[in-house]
C-alpha cells in the first residue's frame, strides 16, 4: 500500500476534518497549522494572527484508491476559493484558503485544476486561493481533533454555511 499526503487550508479546520475524513483510501485526517514563521505554535497565538500560520488539515491517504487530483476538486467544494480573507464566518488570515503541496506533482495537479476552475464560470469572481510549498505542519491540541464527532451540534450549526455555498455552486452533494 502506497500513502502520500495532502495539506489544505480552508477556514476552520473543525470544519475540514469531515468532509475527507470517511472517504476511501483517507488512512488518518489531522487538524493543525502550517505556513508560519513560528515553531509549535498553540491555538491562542493562532488566533492572534501573529504567528503566520492557518488553520489546516493534514490528510494521510493511499493515492491508489483516492487520487490527489480527486482530493483537490474535493477541497474546491467545501473551501470558498473566491475569498482570500477568511472562509465564510471565519475572518482573517489564519483562515485563508490555501492549498499546500509537498512535491511538483502536486503543484502541477492543483495549479491545472485551478486554472480550469477559474476558466469555468462557475464563479463570477476569480479564484484566490494559494499554492503554496508544504511548510512544517504542527497538530493541534487534541482537543482540535475529531471535532465534528466530539460536538455534532456545534460541527453542524458552524456547516451551515458551508453546506449553503455547496448548494448554490456545486449542486446538491
Amino acid at each position: 500500500m502506497s500513502q502520500d499526503t495532502a495539506i489544505f487550508a480552508g477556514g476552520c479546520f473543525w470544519c475540514m476534518v469531515e468532509p475527507f475524513d470517511s472517504l476511501p483510501g483517507i488512512e488518518k485526517v489531522r487538524s493543525g497549522y502550517t505556513g508560519g514563521h513560528v515553531a509549535n505554535p498553540t491555538y491562542e497565538e493562532v488566533c492572534c494572527h501573529t504567528t503566520g500560520h492557518t488553520e489546516a488539515v493534514k490528510i494521510w491517504f493511499d493515492p491508489d484508491k483516492f487520487s490527489y487530483k480527486d482530493l483537490v476538486e474535493l477541497y474546491w467544494q467545501v473551501a470558498d476559493p473566491t475569498d482570500a480573507t477568511g472562509q465564510f464566518a471565519d475572518r482573517g488570515d489564519s483562515y485563508r484558503p490555501v492549498i499546500f503541496v509537498n512535491s511538483p506533482e502536486q503543484r502541477q495537479i492543483a495549479e491545472k485544476s485551478k486554472k480550469e476552475l477559474n476558466e469555468s464560470g462557475r464563479f463570477d469572481k476569480p479564484i484566490l486561493t494559494s499554492i503554496e510549498d508544504a511548510k512544517p505542519f504542527y497538530e493541534a491540541e487534541e482537543y482540535h481533533q475529531d471535532f465534528y464527532k466530539k460536538d455534532p451540534l456545534r460541527e453542524a450549526a458552524m456547516m451551515a454555511p458551508r453546506h449553503d455555498y455547496q448548494a448554490k455552486y456545486w449542486g446538491d452533494k
